[in-house]
């Protein structure tokens, strides 16, 4: 497992249409998923680490980010056959017992993960309500481990894009596994 940092936020870059299917069985492409005042595109996985320890504060602040008009989404582009735990059955699994409040979709030819640049797991990518890029940060100050009043960058960021359009200047870079691409 290499630990990898996301870029910083190319301001303004538009959202990247693509059509996946979810572990519901339905596909998914922007707009279906845009809410009113924006979109948070993940890129996560079943096997790392760093999305394990972070999960349950990704679904309380996508619920909340929903009460704003923030829709999310998340999107598996990892080699399953490097890591069975990322298979799309265990994408079913793992949504369906932590009740995901966002479609999980596969990106199975990784494209979509090439053609947004992202680069680990997690990777957060937050638009406007004009599918203009404005975060592309982490989740919150405490990294993997679970702090007691960490500062939310993620929520605070989305929740200024909702209702500004506009994200921080300043912004921490994501930080968890590489991607697992295919050979």
């Amino acid at each position: 497992m290499v630990r990898t940092e996301s870029p910083i936020c190319d301001f303004n870059l538009p959202a990247i249409e693509f059509n996946l299917k979810s572990v519901d069985g339905n596909y998914y492409g922007l707009s279906s998923l845009k809410g009113p005042n924006g979109l948070l595109v993940m890129f996560i996985c079943n096997h790392c680490p760093y999305v394990k320890s972070i999960i349950h504060r990704i679904i309380r602040d996508t619920k909340e980010l929903a009460t704003l008009g923030i829709n999310s989404v998340a999107i598996m582009s990892n080699d399953p056959n490097e890591y069975e735990e990322d298979s799309f059955e265990n994408m079913k699994k793992i949504s369906k017992e932590l009740n995901f409040p966002f479609p999980y979709l596969i990106d199975e030819t990784q494209e979509i993960a090439k053609s947004y640049g992202a680069v680990c797991t997690p990777d957060f990518f937050g638009y406007n309500k004009d599918l203009g890029l404005q975060y592309r940060g982490r989740l919150d100050e405490s990294r993997k481990e679970s702090v007691i009043n960490a500062r939310r960058d993620l929520f605070e960021a989305m929740k200024n894009i909702a209702l500004t359009g506009n994200g921080p200047k300043e912004q921490i870079p994501s930080m968890g596994c590489s991607i697992k691409w295919c050979d």
